[in-house]
């Protein structure tokens, strides 16, 4: 079981990724026995014409939410890297909030597996996208 809160993986999400990062104004929703719900705030700089959330906001938010639920279900801060994110975009995203639910597959000794489910925070909740998720661990080798 976890024994990251929200308020240690919130003080992750400030210190461990990069600033640009800090702008998709994202926050921990809930955590679960096998990853996290992150959510991100809907913004106007967040859109391409016709007001459709664009794919690299949706990719950034799955490749920032999985390292999350990898650390929650690990019990701690495990540094990675991204292997591999295969993204699938199934229908437009406009004007609300987005939830990704990242859910750890696999968490071995140098690799983990994962899903991140991106859905509107309300309303019509059917997934706008999917990614399927691989990092390296990088733990120390001593």
């Amino acid at each position: 079981m976890t024994t990251l809160d929200k308020a240690k993986l919130t003080d992750l999400l400030t210190k461990m990724f990069a600033p640009w990062v800090q702008d998709l104004d994202l926050s921990v929703e809930t955590i679960a026995a096998d990853g996290i719900d992150l959510r991100m705030r809907f913004s106007q700089k967040l859109c391409r014409e016709g007001g459709v959330i664009c794919g690299q906001a949706m990719m950034s938010l799955a490749d920032t939410a999985m390292p999350l639920a990898i650390s929650a279900v690990a019990g701690d801060f495990l540094p990675m890297t991204t292997v591999d994110q295969t993204m699938h975009f199934l229908r437009p995203a406009a004007g609300a909030d987005l939830i990704a639910e990242a859910r750890v597959i696999r968490l071995g000794r140098t690799m983990a597996y994962g899903s991140v489910t991106i859905r509107p925070a309300a309303g019509d909740t059917r997934p706008v996208a999917l990614a399927q998720t691989a990092y390296a661990l990088l733990r120390d080798k001593a």
